[in-house]
């Protein structure tokens, strides 16, 4: 090795010192800030979650210019765990990552295959290799997004073939590293226990990014957006009672984020529809066609403390 050109400061091999990169540039070449921008567009609040994965393109594209200055860099660990309750945006961040590790050159496709137990665990010998080979083999040269991926594993039954997926998962993940990404997915509490009982699955997944829920306001503001990417609006007075919808809804079971404002969205949507439609004969406005009315969101179960969607003889509890 030639001596350093002066005290404290190591050679780089096969470069020039003071050979410059451009950071701008190479995310810019590779879509990154694109990418970035349209996840603040389309995701409301997350502030935490967007951080990391800026902090993730900024890895990657660090590690990438370093590899064009002839700099040894050991390719990260880019398997992730995303924790948090339905609705938060996690199959969104999902596909925004894959676009950034397609653009970098880290995977060959950069598109998202999803997956449950029901595709990866068989019910019978010999069923379950197969069956997680065929999804590996989809997901190749991009990213696998197992959701509720703690329903791997089933200790209390010793016939469940879980503990088999897993392996191979183990397997693939190590071994293919450089064009697949896995993405486990779940709430948060059970992805914890899913973690310790699986201390080698723990240890291949460096990047762990809980999903935080939703506060109200930022539910309100999702509700507009969609609205808005569909033509729609609410009127003054619809503004304010959705906002007491949200407060409703959010204490009520199975809410799930911005998951259920667009399922809420949709049902308001239908009836203004009927509302117009019972209006036949009558001049209808493009204003009065966009509009959302109090009405079409007062007329919702929820305000009877109810869920829309189930069973209206079951008691909502909680």
């Amino acid at each position: 090795m030639r001596s350093s050109d002066s005290e404290g400061q190591a050679d780089v091999p096969g470069q020039e010192a003071d050979t410059t990169v451009d950071l701008r540039s190479a995310a810019e070449e590779a879509g990154i800030e694109a990418v970035l921008q349209q996840l603040d567009q389309e995701l409301i609040g997350l502030r935490p979650v967007k951080a990391r994965i800026r902090e993730i393109a900024a890895l990657l594209v660090v590690n990438r210019a370093r590899q064009q200055v002839g700099l040894d860099t050991t390719a990260p660990s880019l398997h992730m765990s995303f924790t948090g309750r339905p609705g938060t945006g996690k199959t969104t961040v999902a596909e925004r990552m894959s676009k950034i590790l397609h653009g970098l050159g880290y995977v060959r496709k950069g598109h998202v295959v999803t997956a449950t137990r029901d595709d990866l665990v068989g019910q019978y010998i010999g069923h379950t290799a197969p069956k997680t080979r065929e999804m590996l083999k989809k997901a190749m040269g991009g990213v696998l997004f197992i959701d509720e991926a703690y329903y791997l594993y089933r200790p209390e039954n010793e016939r469940d073939y879980g503990a088999e997926a897993i392996e191979i998962l183990l397997q693939v993940m190590e071994n293919n590293r450089d064009d697949l990404v896995v993405i486990f997915a779940g709430y948060k509490d059970r992805m914890d226990v899913f973690y310790q009982s699986n201390p080698g699955l723990s240890s291949r997944v460096a990047n762990h990014i809980d999903f935080p829920d939703y506060s109200a306001d930022e539910l309100l503001a999702i509700a507009r957006l969609i609205l808005a990417q569909e033509n729609y609006r609410f009127s003054d007075e619809a503004v304010a009672v959705f906002g007491e919808y949200i407060q409703r809804r959010m204490q009520l079971p199975f809410f799930a984020n911005a998951r259920s404002i667009r399922n809420a969205i949709d049902r308001a949507r239908m009836r203004q529809a009927n509302r117009l439609f019972n209006r036949m004969g009558s001049h209808l406005t493009k204003l009065d066609l966009m509009t959302i009315e109090a009405e079409d969101i007062t007329a919702s179960r929820v305000f009877q403390g109810e869920v829309e969607g189930l069973d209206p003889s079951q008691p909502i509890t909680g």
